[in-house]
């Protein structure tokens, strides 16, 4: 049975209470959250996770981590590096996008030393066997396609990426609308390929009912992908785009009714003042479905500091409704990441998550920023150290420059230290007020 299934009999798996727990929630309120669809807990049937996450309206704003491989460089220890490092800085999720030859190797020791729940698009592991087996990908069956899809549910993925929405009719609003970067999603444009190639509708939209099946078999959670999201700015929410999520909002109501859980995904490069719109198409369209949305990456200029306008991005984001963040890193655009590119781009997307729950009133969310003022108000180090996202390079930093007399003030101010010149402001004041 799948997790709604269990719901719905009256079974509550301990994952919902453990994510009550972390939310502050009450059980009730994510049981609700279940049954609408508004919230899901991504988790596949033959396992159990140390780390679960419900993600949706409500909770805290999620972050996930993309690792994988690809053929030009494939190290499956680099990648298990970057999976702890994703981890160690809070990430709720990883997703393995590999696309080496050692693809399904790669996905099974990730999932094996993973804590939090793992997400793949299983269009790449097609994409590969195609052209081992046919020397091209446009050769692919949909059989092969769905006995990938299965094959990622039996070895413990919790949710998987597919691009469903990318119809034909879609893809003709895309030839009529023209772009200036056409399709930038990889599962997308390798789906589109075939589609134009074989003269034939997306296999994922056509037997849909068939992955359904497989979801349910495994417990899968469908990440509905936006196959022709926009790439840059100036394809931001085209026809194309907005077509392929209406199709998204179809399948997610014949998800649901299958009980299967579901999200959908959400762009890519989108200028700062169409995001909020975007998030309410989003909602209103598919249902209050979570969305699970790239950065946005609020320009295209920024090439080596995209973890930054996709922070940008999201925060604002996640203030209007979206629920998932995927992190950029500075090498998008640029390279395969590496460890400290991870440990960048999910800092930064741990921000705009941050700010985007102080700005949702979530309960709770401003709790560490409190700790961390009384903290600094003390000149208490150590717990400033405690409090921040990044204790490692907080603690680093100052001990970098110490100062060099008074040791509770840092080498920004000396002995002009604005804190410390108040506290014993306000200590006199009070003294003459006696």
């Amino acid at each position: 049975m799948t997790l709604i299934d269990r719901i719905q009999q009256g079974d509550i798996p301990d994952a919902l209470r453990t994510v009550a727990a972390a939310e502050s929630r009450d059980l009730e309120f994510i049981l609700a959250g279940l049954r609408s669809g508004r919230i899901v807990i991504p988790q596949n049937a033959a396992k159990t996770l140390r780390r679960p996450a419900g993600i949706g309206e409500g909770l805290r704003t999620k972050v996930n981590a993309n690792i994988g491989t690809s053929p030009e460089h494939e190290n499956i220890d680099e990648e298990l590096a970057k999976l702890r490092v994703a981890v160690r800085f809070g990430a709720d999720a990883v997703m393995d996008l590999s696309t080496g030859r050692l693809i399904r190797l790669t996905r099974q020791r990730i999932i094996a030393a993973s804590d939090v729940m793992v997400g793949t698009v299983p269009i790449y592991e097609a994409a590969v066997r195609a052209r081992d087996a046919h020397q091209t990908f446009i050769r692919m069956t949909a059989d092969e396609l769905f006995g990938v899809i299965e094959d990622h549910g039996r070895d413990g993925v919790d949710f998987i990426t597919v691009h469903c929405g990318a119809t034909r009719a879609v893809v003709e609003l895309l030839r009529q609308q023209g772009r200036v970067m056409d399709i930038v999603s990889r599962g997308g444009s390798l789906l589109v390929e075939w589609m134009i190639c074989n003269d034939c509708e997306n296999p994922l939209y056509e037997h849909f009912d068939r992955l359904l099946e497989i979801c349910r078999r495994h417990d899968l959670t469908l990440s509905l992908g936006d196959g022709l999201r926009p790439g840059c700015l100036a394809d931001a929410t085209d026809r194309a785009q907005i077509g392929e999520m209406l199709v998204l909002g179809e399948l997610t109501r014949r998800a649901r009714a299958a009980g299967v859980q579901v999200m959908i995904e959400g762009p890519g490069h989108v200028p700062l003042q169409m995001i909020p719109e975007n998030m309410r198409l989003e909602k209103s369209l598919c249902e209050g479905a979570p969305f699970y949305v790239l950065g946005p990456l609020v320009t295209d200029i920024a090439p080596g500091y995209d973890h930054i306008t996709g922070a940008i991005g999201g925060a604002v984001a996640g203030m209007h409704g979206a629920d998932f963040l995927c992190y950029v890193t500075p090498a998008e655009h640029l390279r395969l990441p590496t460890e400290e590119d991870v440990r960048l781009g999910v800092i930064a997307s741990k921000i705009a998550a941050h700010a985007a729950d102080i700005a949702k009133g979530l309960p709770g969310a401003m709790d560490p920023d409190r700790a961390m003022s009384v903290a600094r108000k003390n000149l208490d180090w150590d717990s400033q150290f405690r409090h921040a996202l990044d204790p490692e390079l907080a603690g680093r930093m100052r001990r970098e420059r110490p100062p060099k007399g008074q040791s509770e003030v840092c080498t920004m101010c000396g002995e002009f230290c604005a804190v410390k010149t108040s506290q014993e402001a306000m200590a006199l004041l009070r003294a003459k007020k006696r």
